[in-house]
């Protein structure tokens, strides 16, 4: 079969995920504060997918690059059919945008135009821009003495045409003033029109309205807004660089002169200003710019619902996350670790029992040594201050940074210099390798020994993410485990040759071959006649390798289930290719983040939990674990997991053998939600009580 029919694209299939997110902006079953912020979420996804995977393959057909990828497309071929699709998601989406104004409206919450104003409002909002407003601005004008100016990718600008009054020279020219960022983007109206509605107004649209006080002595001709989104991928010569830390934040100045990758304009801008940006952006001529009809950068609007005041009832119902019923009651979390292992199911349970179990520790005078991985933390962490405080009383903490957590750099090189200024030992990870794992190691002296204690994660040491996004955590004092993890830092940290790991496999080198080991047995139980079943959640699935293996798999009998939230290039349901593989994603109030995969084992089951996803980045050039569930009850309550996942028939959607998503429907039983059904505890922990 040709690659086109094997495989679905990457980033085509980025797009059909972001699709699903629209989606639940549109159903109207999803109350309306929600349905806005996934609206806004459509709107920062695809900013990010155009200044990293848009502008890849931009930068590859300027090198004149026009192999095929293995699923069959060209750089230039994968461009236009990711603008056309692009375009066709922006146009639904300000559709989308209308029609919830529109519900605001009933529920008396309007964001006006100016139009809409009253002349007494006017006076007001006028008066409020003077004083608020005007000193902030700096317009820059653009003509044969003052260059066009560097425009920030995702800022707003307004493009401002002009003419000199009367008696001056009949000359068109124009100006570029910049919508401050550091300003409220939504504006309350200071008298509404009546006192049981809420009004706003955009900043933008104020400034519009009151822009001819920045240019005395010339006629308004047009003015309009636009938006440039720029390359922002960083390239870094690791090799080459003697202080990584400084090498980022090198390249972190470059990113504001990043080549421009798209160009948004409001429709109708003047002709003489959308020929002036596209001279001045260099775009290529394919490179039109995308018209929009409605506020740019619809991402402001998650800001905007989080603001408004007694819409709870227009909100999911509040879920509060509960602290794990195993530590409430003990008098330390360390202690129940010596008896059992623990899982910890974000956001269900809280987050508060990994920041316990680190301020214990440091606070532990028979603690000798903390170890951690640090990728994307929050900005006033618990952690942080925990590790920084156990360093400051003479333990030994170890703090692996991962600085080139794309767009969290500027973040960890301010949390990277608080840490070692405290006395961390703070490493940057392995060259030419992401640090991606995510566990902590506590050693401890216990009656003349060592003990380990280890928190293995499928997601990062954040207490923000964690209240939005579905993470499983585990503790345990396994020996094997607490080996495998004093081993895996030295290897991050030193000189080590590769371990002879008991419990972990560890990417890049060993992971993926696990991974196909475990697949390969599960085909031999298949052949045998023995249960062969293979169940894995993870956010994506694109390493090419890995799906030819899941064919063979699925070809040799064996049952696939995957439950993939965005990314998927694999085809199921293809005779005599993928006829036994089903594909799920779930996109719902929360983020499925987890990463989960079991295996049936000829009735032996094996659980594990991951901080990979099955990508070729992830296992071939970041450092990641695969690691073993051995407690049984803990098993079975994945497995209860993956169960309900797998049953969602209300927010699941199943992957078609054509690359498109239809959800799932059962008619014969009562509906399951699986995120709701796992807020109930007892539905996925039963068999641990």
């Amino acid at each position: 079969m040709s690659g086109a029919k094997k495989y679905i694209n990457r980033d085509l299939s980025w797009l059909e995920f972001n699709r699903r997110v629209l989606e639940e902006a549109e159903d109207a079953s999803t109350p309306l504060m929600e349905r806005l912020s996934f609206l806004s979420i459509v709107s920062s996804n695809l900013d990010e997918f155009m200044s990293v995977r848009v502008a890849g393959l931009q930068d590859q057909r300027k090198a004149g690059y026009i192999k095929s990828d293995f699923t069959g497309y060209t750089p230039q071929g994968l461009l236009k059919r990711i603008m056309k699709r692009t375009t066709r998601t922006v146009r639904q989406q300000y559709k989308v945008y209308r029609d919830l104004m529109r519900l605001l409206s009933r529920e008396g919450i309007e964001l006006l135009s100016v139009k809409d104003l009253t002349t007494d409002q006017r006076t007001l909002m006028k008066a409020h821009f003077q004083e608020i407003i005007y000193p902030v601005l700096t317009p820059m004008a653009v003509d044969v003495s003052r260059p066009f100016p560097l425009v920030h990718s995702k800022e707003i600008y307004l493009a401002v045409v002009l003419k000199p009054e009367a008696g001056g020279e009949d000359k068109t020219v124009c100006a570029i003033v910049q919508v401050p960022s550091i300003l409220p983007r939504v504006i309350p109206v200071l008298s509404g029109r009546n006192s049981r509605r809420s009004c706003y107004i955009l900043l933008e649209d104020l400034l519009k309205e009151n822009i001819s006080l920045l240019f005395s002595g010339y006629e308004m001709e047009a003015v309009h807004a636009f938006r440039v989104t720029r390359n922002s991928d960083l390239t870094l010569n690791e090799e080459g660089a003697e202080d990584l830390l400084q090498e980022i934040e090198k390249e972190l100045r470059r990113r504001k002169h990043g080549l421009p990758v798209r160009l948004e304009v409001e429709k109708g801008m003047h002709p003489h200003a959308l020929q002036l940006l596209r001279d001045e952006l260099e775009l290529w001529e394919e490179d039109e710019p995308l018209e929009i009809d409605g506020p740019l950068d619809l991402s402001f609007l998650s800001k905007f619902a989080s603001l408004l005041q007694n819409v709870d009832h227009l909100k999911y119902e509040r879920i509060e996350p509960v602290y794990p019923e195993e530590f409430e009651n003990a008098d330390d979390i360390l202690s129940v670790l010596r008896e059992k292992d623990v899982l910890v199911y974000h956001p269900y349970e809280s987050f508060e029992a990994v920041n316990d179990f680190i301020l214990e520790s440091a606070a532990d005078p028979d603690v000798l040594a903390i170890k951690i991985t640090l990728y994307r933390v929050s900005v006033n962490s618990v952690l942080i201050q925990a590790l920084a405080r156990a360093a400051e009383s003479g333990k030994q903490v170890t703090v692996v940074v991962e600085l080139k957590a794309r767009f969290d750099e500027e973040r960890n090189i301010a949390w990277a210099r608080l840490l070692e200024n405290s006395g961390c030992h703070v490493v940057y990870g392995l060259v030419g390798l992401k640090t991606h794992v995510k566990i902590t190691l506590v050693v401890r002296r216990e009656s003349g020994a060592l003990r380990r204690y280890v928190h293995v994660g499928t997601g990062n040491y954040n207490d923000i993410t964690a209240k939005l996004y579905t993470d499983a955590g585990l503790f345990t004092s396994h020996p094997g485990i607490g080996e495998d993890a004093s081993a895996l830092f030295n290897e991050m940290t030193g000189y080590s040759t590769p371990h002879d790991w008991r419990s972990f496999a560890v990417a890049p080198i060993g992971l993926k071959e696990k991974l196909f080991e475990l697949i390969d047995r599960e085909m031999e139980h298949a052949q045998a006649g023995r249960p062969a079943r293979i169940v894995a959640k993870m956010n994506s699935l694109s390493s090419q390798s890995m799906i030819d293996k899941l064919y063979e798999a699925s070809q040799a009998g064996v049952k696939i289930e995957l439950i993939v939230r965005g990314v998927c290039c694999l085809r199921p349901g293809v005779d005599g290719l993928s006829e036994n593989i089903r594909v799920v994603s779930i996109v719902d109030r929360f983020l499925e983040h987890s990463r989960i995969v079991a295996f049936a084992g000829g009735g032996e089951e094996e659980v594990y939990i991951s901080s990979a996803d099955w990508m070729t980045r992830n296992l071939s050039r970041r450092v990641e674990i695969l690691c073993p569930v051995y407690d049984a009850g803990i098993r079975s309550s994945l497995m209860n997991l993956l169960r309900m996942n797998l049953e969602d028939d209300v927010k699941a959607r199943k992957l078609s053998s054509m690359g498109g998503y239809i959800r799932v429907h059962n008619e014969a039983q009562d509906p399951l939600r699986s995120q709701f059904a796992a807020a109930e505890l007892g539905r996925w922990k039963r068999s641990r009580r």
